[in-house]
């Protein structure tokens, strides 16, 4: 029997497909809920502007359908312009090829714009036919760069499951490393304070009571989040991006699409002195995971930003059962707050042999370094050891 024909079609909006559709193959119910890949998400992206050919993130999304089936795969691309926004940084590699006489931008790159948290990114529905839907979205990504002269291909916060598949693929592997809180069953804060080493538990809990004087905080989520609210958290986020950035990525209309249509999927955290906030975070929630993004202050006082955007978010997932604390990219200093290294994945895919040959050399070494400190620093958390 005839294998069904896939229709495969590039879409330059997510405004030409519903979110019916989208969100069939962006969060199935056999996987854990996403809630950037939804609809709502990466098309509050696009409407706001925030990504957008004017900023360097242009739509070009994968999409293919099977006759009778309706769409049954996709893949969030971007034709970018840069490397901004991205956590996973190549402007060395761009660089040593500009330098070299190519070209390296425009590039493409199947992720989510401005969000380092992993997850799938070869959407597509459960069925006997999956794996070669899945094989059909790479094939169809890496033509599109090949017949229209684009340097590379990238794939950005990949699951370690399918990062071994594209290496299999042949795609050049890439990892790095962030810092997540699990939760080991914990009742209380003081439950995880307990797993803690003696000296450890004592600071953090001396970090704690100084940020908390003359403070409150209030976790506000689905319908009690307004407009009101983003108004504020939305000069916290300028403060930190211009600070941070230099070019804030989002835009004022960008939060309130996200309140209006992801508002159960959003936690904010404010912390209040007299009744007025004087920080917040904003926080998704997905699955069994709660994933920070932002955060900012008007007040430089000491650790506040630790228990605005760590602290108080443990507080939350222990309340709601959730597995885990993703507090966003970098930050060693998560560590001693029993935040604990992860391997994060990337896959690549470059046209230039000679340039893909000298990035598959800096991997080999890249890996190695980042598997060697994330040993180093699992031996430095500060959880009790055995014995």
């Amino acid at each position: 029997m005839d294998e069904p024909r896939l229709e495969i079609r590039l879409i330059n909006s997510l405004d030409e497909v519903s979110a019916e559709e989208w969100n069939a193959v962006a969060n199935p119910p056999s996987e854990s809920y996403d809630p950037f890949l939804s609809w709502q998400f990466l098309q509050a992206m696009e409407e706001s502007g925030a990504a957008s050919p004017e900023t360097g993130w242009a739509p070009h999304h994968i999409i293919i359908e099977q006759v009778g089936r309706g769409l049954c795969g996709a893949m969030p691309l971007y034709l970018k312009s840069h490397s901004q926004g991205e956590f996973v940084f190549d402007h060395s590699w761009a660089d040593a090829y500009e330098r070299a006489g190519g070209r390296y931008y425009p590039k493409l790159l199947s992720a989510v714009p401005f969000t380092p948290v992993t997850g799938r990114r070869r959407l597509v529905r459960p069925g006997p036919d999956a794996a070669r839907i899945s094989e059909a979205l790479l094939a169809a990504a890496v033509k599109i760069a090949a017949d229209n002269d684009i340097s590379s291909l990238h794939i950005n916060f990949l699951t370690g499951e399918e990062a071994l598949r594209l290496d299999t693929a042949g795609l050049l592997i890439r990892t790095d490393q962030q810092f997540h809180w699990k939760n080991d069953g914990y009742e209380s804060f003081d439950d995880f304070l307990n797993a803690l080493s003696s000296a450890k538990r004592k600071n953090l809990r001396k970090e704690r009571r100084r940020a908390q004087e003359g403070l409150t905080f209030r976790h506000i989520t689905g319908s009690d989040i307004t407009e009101d609210h983003w108004d504020v958290f939305y000069e916290f986020y300028m403060d930190t991006g211009a600070r941070k950035w230099g070019s804030p990525y989002l835009n004022r209309e960008t939060f309130s699409l996200l309140g209006e249509r992801l508002a159960d999927d959003i936690l904010l955290i404010f912390a209040e002195e007299v009744g007025e906030p004087i920080a917040g975070a904003l926080n998704m929630i997905g699955g069994d995971r709660l994933l920070g993004r932002y955060w900012g202050t008007f007040s430089a006082r000491p650790m506040l930003h630790f228990e605005t955007c760590y602290y108080q978010a443990i507080d939350f997932a222990i309340e709601r059962g959730l597995k885990t604390v993703e507090a966003g990219a970098q930050g060693g200093h998560k560590l001693a707050r029993g935040y604990v290294p992860e391997t994060t994945y990337s896959a690549h895919w470059i046209a230039h042999e000679g340039l893909a040959d000298a990035v598959g050399e800096y991997l080999g070494r890249e890996r190695q370094m980042v598997e060697r400190e994330a040993d180093f620093l699992r031996e430095r958390t500060p959880f009790k050891k055995d014995g």
